[in-house]
């Protein structure tokens, strides 16, 4: 039954997406199915520090509605006042210690794949919503902290203290897990849990200490020129388009650090009104990323420097915003000694390092928890894929997701039985 749970919610969740803090549908059914259970449930808006949140520029009537049509849970739903994500606590009554589990619940904004041969399309459980997608797993960790959750209400009389389920939004752009970890929910939590499906790890395989997650830094350069007719009045104009292609030619030409590994990545540049008209305001939109947070904040910084230049040089104003961050993961190395014996015990293929490459939020409620004294870690569950993360065709093998409950149910076990 655990399996069909888990296949049930991971296609309901992927049939009908919701990107980074429009995640008000999931985020309903996720409470109910909570307080069904018995857990005290926290929603997004007491859950999460405001004044962190990056990137959220959205509708919230037009989303609340779309999700209302899409089988939203009304009650739940009219309670999530604006700030999406669920926190739930199972307290046993009894002494012990807090641990924690986090699951990430957006989507990516990726259009997916329609082609028959595509596993979710034969089971006609594809996306329904337009340019989003499960694209990144994460409908697999909300089945998983649901299915989770079941589990600790059937062994509530056999254990003692608390359990915090966390089911964060807005991962993608890493967006909101500094505004989750700065909420306070994490500074009581003794030992804390995070994972993702299939990233460099196929089925059957459980990457333990996961290395070189980079530092990064999301952010949108708004400038603000003055618009002229092309050919009458050219002087007339301060043209915001050229100051960003220059500053985007400016940026691409960083240096690169020799103290380790950086990147940096404009991806959208939008400007203009028409051919004779001189651009009045620019958007682009881009990233830093840095093997270490002193290699990321040197490449932020340049960034910085070279917007100011290419604005000065056309007349312009301009606007830095920062949308997204991560920091680096290291796991604790006394929480990996537990870990391993329960992943052979279960027949996992534990490989104990290999590298992750790319940008995670969990970095930060990681961080947390070890500055006050806590354990955490970030573990990697292997799947076979069918394309990678992100790609409009990814999918993956379900058949991992059951072993992964009973992973983290069995440390939890090993730390809250009587």
């Amino acid at each position: 039954m655990t399996q069909d749970a888990l296949r049930r919610w991971r296609r309901d969740l992927h049939r009908l997406p919701e990107a980074a803090w429009c995640e008000f549908r999931t985020s309903s059914l996720i409470a109910r199915h909570l307080s069904e259970l018995g857990f005290s449930v926290m929603l997004g808006d007491q859950l999460l520090a405001s004044n962190l949140i990056m990137g959220r520029e959205i509708d919230v009537p037009a989303q609340k509605a779309r999700a209302l049509r899409q089988g939203a849970d009304p009650d739940w739903l009219a309670r999530i006042e604006e700030i999406t994500g669920v926190m739930g606590l199972w307290d046993s009554g009894r002494p012990g210690p807090t641990l924690g589990f986090r699951f990430d619940i957006d989507a990516v904004e990726v259009e997916e794949q329609q082609d028959p041969g595509h596993g979710p399309s034969q089971g006609e459980w594809q996306s329904c919503n337009p340019g989003w997608m499960h694209a990144c797993a994460h409908d697999g960790h909300t089945a998983i902290g649901l299915v989770l959750a079941e589990r600790i209400k059937s062994l509530a009389e056999t254990l003692n203290g608390r359990v915090k389920l966390f089911f964060q939004p807005a991962e993608e752009g890493c967006r909101g897990g500094k505004a989750l970890a700065a909420g306070g929910q994490l500074d009581d939590v003794d030992a804390l849990l995070a994972l993702h499906i299939g990233i460099h790890a196929e089925s059957g395989e459980l990457v333990v200490n996961p290395t070189d997650f980079l530092c990064s830094t999301k952010f949108d350069v708004e400038l603000m020129g003055r618009a002229a007719h092309a050919g009458l009045e050219p002087n007339a104009g301060c043209n915001a388009l050229a100051a960003a292609c220059m500053a985007t030619t400016a940026m691409l030409g960083i240096p690169r650090h020799r103290d380790g590994m950086t990147r940096i990545n404009i991806g959208q540049l939008h400007a203009g009104s028409g051919r004779n008209v001189i651009p009045g305001h620019a958007l682009l939109q881009g990233e830093t990323r840095g093997a270490t947070p002193a290699l990321n904040d040197y490449m932020f910084s340049q960034v910085q420097q070279l917007v100011a230049g290419a604005a000065a040089m056309q007349g312009t104003t301009y606007l830095i915003r920062k949308q997204g961050e991560a920091i680096g993961i290291e796991n604790s190395p006394a929480l990996l000694e537990e870990i391993v014996p329960l992943a052979n015990t279960l027949s996992f293929k534990t490989i104990h390092s290999r590298r992750f490459g790319a940008s995670e939020d969990a970095g930060f409620l990681i961080e947390r928890v070890q500055r006050n004294g806590g354990q955490a870690a970030y573990l990697i569950l292997g799947a076979n894929l069918a394309a990678p993360h992100h790609h409009p065709a990814f999918d993956f093998d379900e058949s991992v997701l059951a072993p992964g409950v009973a992973l983290l149910e069995a440390w939890l076990l090993g730390r809250l039985a009587r």
